[in-house]
């Protein structure tokens, strides 16, 4: 990007999962949209919407299921090929997540075609298929509307073992939690609309792929777990507290921030989505924490780490999984 080109950040209302629709709000949209009992469909659905997991996955054979999610958002950084490594690096943390391999992507590409220049939008393509090699993922095509607002990302086709699935239901009573990136992303990200400043190794993290840990988690025998992205870590775990029947209980000690997000978070720059985030957690939580870090832990996420229950090698345990306490998804200390 050179000195005169046009402020990505500039032409969105927020930047990446921090524009998600809040996940009280979202619940409420898609409650009682179950498919027909009666229909016959190919393969077997082993995991679809009822607990909010990652990706769908449906078992085709014995062995084998297809995993397939979507994801895409606005600009998150002005550069546009970070941008594109960032929006697909987060689209194919969803296959990661559920212990999948990615094997297929399709670009989802919105631009508003009478202000910004296409040269623009193929810097965005080109940095979506680097990230996609890099996972060996084909990228084959897509689709592309005119939009006054720029949005992009990916549908992304995955396999995995439909025994060996890594979702939200499966924490047990005595596991730790680990969590794989550090946290900070929206914070920083929001800073960096707000003024300009790029923070580099914000942008490292995002582009990292969640393929070795996802790796590392299925080598582990791990069965539970997710990604965190635009619901925070507070409301990622809080899914799947949720969805197992247990308590999740956070050590804010333990968990690794970026640096400078605290400093960024202190100053204000807290995207409206992670405090929505905070909103809906709050009523089936305990937090013992101060407000700004009770708001970092719900800081909206952009192609963020695995939150597992269960231990893998370099990575921090923040945590832990226990039995359920009344009325309570997460404990935070």
């Amino acid at each position: 990007m050179t000195a005169t080109s046009p402020r990505l950040t500039g032409y969105a209302h927020g930047g990446g999962c921090a524009c998600k629709i809040p996940p009280g709000e979202l619940e409420d949209v898609v409650r009682g949209l179950m498919p027909s009992a009666s229909t016959e469909r190919e393969g077997e659905l082993v995991v679809g919407l009822e607990d909010g997991d990652d990706a769908a996955a449906v078992r085709i054979r014995d062995g084998l299921a297809l995993i397939a999610t979507t994801d895409f958002f606005t600009p998150v950084v002005d550069d546009p090929y970070d941008w594109g490594r960032i929006a697909a690096a987060n689209a194919l943390s969803d296959v990661y997540a559920m212990g999948g391999r990615p094997v297929l992507a399709l670009n989802l590409l919105c631009w508003p075609r009478e202000v910004l220049p296409y040269d623009l939008a193929a810097e965005v393509l080109r940095g979506g298929l680097a990230v996609a090699d890099q996972a060996g993922c084909h990228v084959a095509g897509g689709h592309s509307v005119d939009d006054p607002e720029p949005k992009y990302g990916m549908a992304v086709t995955g396999v995995g073992d439909p025994e060996a699935l890594i979702r939200n239901d499966a924490a047990r009573p005595g596991t730790p939690l680990t969590l794989t990136k550090p946290l900070g992303l929206g914070v920083l990200n929001n800073r960096h609309k707000a003024t300009g400043e790029s923070f580099a190794e914000a942008i490292e993290v995002m582009t990292r792929l969640n393929a070795d840990a996802s790796r590392a988690a299925l080598a582990a025998g791990i069965r539970a777990g997710t990604d965190v992205t635009g619901f925070g870590l507070l409301g990622h775990a809080h899914k799947l507290a949720r969805a197992s029947g247990v308590t999740a209980v956070i050590d804010s000690s333990a968990v690794p921030f970026l640096d400078g997000a605290q400093e960024a978070a202190a100053g204000g720059y807290v995207p409206g989505g992670s405090r929505r985030n905070l909103d809906w957690v709050r009523p089936h939580a305990r937090l013992d924490v101060d407000e700004v870090t009770a708001l970092l832990l719900a800081d909206a996420q952009t192609s963020g780490g695995l939150l597992l229950a269960g231990e893998i090698p370099g990575h921090p345990v923040i945590g832990e999984i226990v039995a359920p306490e009344q009325g309570t998804t997460l404990r935070v200390r």
